[in-house]
């Protein structure tokens, strides 16, 4: 019997969050519904909408919602709530609908099984449905993921992918610099220098347009060509 079968409320989730009123509650909702969460820690990047109210009328104790004063950006946000993470595991869940809190276990079971230390979720590995997005979006991300690849050592498929899924106590010794996009190469280039294990699985992906609420440009993809080489070159030394 695998020992996911045993596990229950082991695992942080970390959700930096600005001006998601339109899905965050159903977001964190679903969360709550999985039976391995201990916690909800929701950094609100100082949003201008209902995001924080729509979080504070969810009745339930494991919610841990911490408002930033100024807006800092996705990876400050991570940073915070990976500080605050006090169960064994954490993964950082984006506060839209794109990714499904329904394949936590499938996320975890490397790790619950003693096979790893962190698994990351490949879009590009999809066991079911995957939305059909952005033929650039897809072939930059490649060609990020190639570069990383190559300089990490690491044969991932999505490095930019958002379900990043670790040990607590790795998490916390990363010691992120990057405010924005450029925290998913930093993280990757943070644990690859860790020689930890790091596996993939599958897991579906239901990508959302520009005008649905999706942030990333053409410029976070320039920051994350300078932060793989910056992180990687510099842990080299």
């Amino acid at each position: 019997m695998s020992a996911m079968n045993t596990v229950e409320q082991n695992l942080s989730v970390i959700i930096p969050c600005f001006n998601e009123e339109k899905t965050i509650k159903e977001l964190v909702q679903r969360v709550l519904a999985q039976p391995q969460v201990f916690e909800v820690i929701i950094i609100d990047d100082c949003s201008t909408d209902q995001s924080s109210s729509k979080i504070a009328s969810i009745p339930d104790a494991r919610i841990v919602l911490h408002k930033n004063e100024k807006n800092l950006g996705k990876g400050a946000s991570i940073w915070r709530g990976m500080k605050l993470a006090k169960a064994e595991y954490l993964v950082i869940q984006d506060a839209d609908l794109e990714y499904s809190p329904e394949e936590y276990q499938r996320l975890l079971a490397p790790l619950v099984d003693g096979r790893a230390d962190a698994v990351f979720g490949s879009r590009f590995l999809t066991y079911e449905a995957r939305r059909a997005l952005y033929y650039w979006h897809r072939l930059g991300n490649n060609f990020l993921t190639t570069l990383s690849n190559m300089l990490t050592n690491l044969d991932l498929t999505d490095m930019e992918t958002c379900y990043k899924v670790m040990k607590t106590e790795y998490a916390q010794k990363l010691d992120l610099r990057e405010n924005r996009f450029g925290v998913e190469p930093e993280i990757t280039a943070k644990l690859a220098h860790m020689r930890i294990r790091v596996y993939e699985v599958p897991i579906s992906y239901h990508g959302r347009t520009y005008a649905d609420g999706k942030k990333i440009t053409w410029r976070d993809g320039f920051r994350a060509i300078y932060c793989i080489v910056k992180y990687n070159l510099f842990l080299r030394k």
